[in-house]
């Protein structure tokens, strides 16, 4: 991709933050090979429970995986993606236990929460809905720094654990060299769009809370992504292959 100003991607956080740490071949980095030019939006993931659990809140979920340690099973998108990863940084900041049951993807894993075969996962809000209206799951908290404005009502659990921050960025990147008149055009432009009610209503749908901050911002998120990744990767023992 050449530093044209013609040329862009599209990335969420994971390819910046933890892709580098599973494979070898991933050897770019934010402020070497790409630079942040806007940061178009964070998407919260939120912390879902059987009702078999028992459990109604996060405080609820907290205490009893404390007193049961091992007892409580949690299912991921797979090993080395956001869900296990914000799981794993969780437990190892509130000292649980739980047994981790990777599945090839959230089309696999929401259905195994819903049918009782794990515990509790994290997941996007759009994919959960429904069976939380029919009560077939409880919503418990969202992995962002603060609450979302779809539920309110759910804390984050940054109000627990201060700093807590898991929601995925998604923003715009350029080559390293891109002259920064045309980032800053894109940035301009992105802030205003990303804004408006119909384009806010639409990404609210999809689970997704419009931001629209300019580069310097988004490199600063990026910069406390990958500590944030790299900690719980230590901690899940990600190797890369």
């Amino acid at each position: 991709m050449p530093a044209d100003g013609y040329s862009f991607i599209v990335s969420d956080g994971s390819m910046l933050s933890i892709t580098p740490q599973i494979n070898k071949a991933a050897k770019y980095a934010v402020g070497q090979d790409l630079q942040a030019v806007s940061l178009i939006a964070r998407s919260p993931l939120f912390l879902v429970a059987h009702p078999k659990t028992g459990v109604k809140t996060f405080q609820e979920f907290v205490v009893r995986a404390k007193k049961e340690p091992g007892a409580f099973t949690y299912g991921s998108s797979g090993i080395g993606s956001t869900h296990h990863l914000t799981m794993e940084a969780m437990k190892a900041d509130l000292g649980l236990s739980l047994v981790h049951v990777p599945f090839r993807g959230s089309s696999q894993s929401v259905p195994a929460l819903v049918g009782g075969q794990v515990d509790v996962l994290f997941a996007a809000l759009p994919s959960m809905q429904g069976f939380v209206k029919s009560g077939q799951v409880v919503l418990l908290a969202s992995n962002a720094a603060k609450r979302s404005a779809s539920v309110p009502d759910v804390p984050s659990i940054n109000e627990t654990i201060p700093g807590f921050d898991f929601s995925v960025s998604v923003g715009v990147l350029a080559r390293t060299g891109t002259p920064s008149e045309i980032s800053k055009r894109i940035s301009d432009e992105i802030a205003q769009i990303v804004k408006l009610p119909d384009v806010v209503e639409k990404f609210q749908t999809a689970g997704i809370e419009s931001v629209g901050a300019n580069g310097d911002a988004y490199r600063k998120v990026i910069e406390l992504e990958n500590q944030a990744m790299a900690k719980a990767g230590k901690h899940a023992e990600l190797k890369a292959e």
